[in-house]
């Protein structure tokens, strides 16, 4: 948080707990995120400066939100992978990362690689564009306000679907606006990697004036 020394990997396994393998991964995703940093603007440079808090907790902190049993999770807007590639390293099976900027997507291809992640998909396309089987899990982080995301990750659920969305500050505004479109069943968590930050956990949506298991149709 901030004012916060920054988070090492140590730190981050205390409020994580993970394998050592999964630790090394970890950091050689970061070391190849630094690499790429210099000639690719992935992140932020100033969140660099505490990258375990930042980008690697961040996104691992939606682990005790994922449904048991969770298989198939499609990431919206991946980017160096946040929060899609950070799950698929910490052993979600199959993880559809999308993400439209094709040097982007090349890096996402790379650490696929590098890591030894073979149930990882990568799709350098326009998620309007893309059709895939529905997943048990939709997540994005800071892609879009929620009124526009929602309609886009409703492109990749059924009923059973649930949503989690990386948020900020605005979020309750967010929600508001989006009420006025879609009914929603929506809780919202505290981040454990900002102050500011919440976890916005649907689970339920559907168009007004529609039935909730046509919540999927266009």
């Amino acid at each position: 948080m901030s004012g916060s020394e920054p988070l090492d990997p140590v730190g981050f396994s205390r409020i994580v707990p993970v394998s050592r393998e999964t630790l090394e991964r970890l950091e050689l995703w970061l070391a190849e995120l630094r690499r790429w940093q210099a000639r690719i603007n992935l992140v932020g440079a100033s969140t660099l400066d505490d990258p375990w808090r930042r980008h690697i907790l961040d996104s691992a902190q939606l682990l005790r939100f994922l449904p048991p049993g969770t298989r198939r999770l499609v990431d919206l807007g991946s980017g160096a992978g946040l929060p899609g590639l950070i799950l698929a390293i910490l052993g979600v099976p199959e993880v559809h990362l999308v993400e439209s900027d094709r040097r982007k997507a090349a890096f996402l291809l790379f650490c696929k690689g590098k890591l030894g992640l073979e149930g990882v998909v990568v799709h350098a396309e326009r998620a309007e564009r893309l059709q895939l089987p529905p997943a048990d899990v939709v997540t994005a982080r800071a892609l879009a306000p929620l009124d526009e995301l929602l309609p886009l990750a409703l492109r990749f659920a059924d009923s059973r679907t649930r949503f989690l969305f990386l948020k900020g500050r605005e979020v309750e505004s967010e929600l508001t606006r989006t009420r006025r479109s879609w009914k929603i069943t929506a809780r919202l968590h505290p981040s454990l990697a900002s102050a500011e930050g919440r976890i916005l956990e649907i689970e339920q949506v559907c168009a007004i004036g529609t039935e909730p298991d046509e919540r999927h149709a266009p």
